[in-house]
């Protein structure tokens, strides 16, 4: 890992970054199933839903640029679901396997269990992203199921998994 990464609370001024970030797996690959690039006026509202809360974003950034990121979400849009948090965690194409993804990880989760109305996080990964699957079972999260061609890209149905983590 790089020596001079810094870990911190995303800002607006971290905002073209996480398009970017995000909108090379729209592109590329299944780890998300969006198939629309996404503006940054559209990343921009999910940014203001973020540090608020129980739905901290963090990002990782070296040499003044900002190379991976992690958050909590919203589970689900209903109540009952307030204390249950989605994760999600991306890492620049030119910046993987240098362990920021990891540094990113622990970060959060150190976040999510000093938070109190944090109970339990849930991770949706897809299929075939077995790095993902591999770097959430070293940090507890067990696999709790898997659904079925939930999600379509590239010409064809994707698997689900969903890990959970207990905080």
């Amino acid at each position: 890992m790089s020596e001079n990464i810094v870990i911190r609370p995303a800002e607006y001024r971290d905002l073209l970054y996480l398009v970017d970030i995000y909108n090379y797996e729209v592109e590329h690959t299944t780890a998300t199933l969006d198939i629309n690039y996404q503006t940054p006026e559209q990343r921009h509202e999910w940014l203001l839903e973020h540090n608020v809360g129980n739905h901290p974003l963090i990002v990782a950034e070296t040499d003044g640029k900002v190379v991976g990121y992690a958050c909590l979400s919203p589970y689900r849009r209903k109540e009952g679901y307030h204390s249950t948090v989605e994760l999600s965690i991306y890492v620049s194409i030119d910046h993987r396997k240098c362990g920021i993804a990891s540094k990113l990880l622990s970060v959060i989760i150190d976040i999510a269990k000093k938070e109190p109305t944090i109970h339990t996080i849930i991770s949706i990964i897809t299929e075939g992203n077995e790095a993902s699957a591999n770097l959430h079972q070293k940090f507890g999260f067990t696999l709790c199921g898997t659904v079925k061609e939930a999600g379509y890209k590239f010409g064809r149905f994707i698997d689900i998994d969903q890990y959970q983590l207990l905080v």
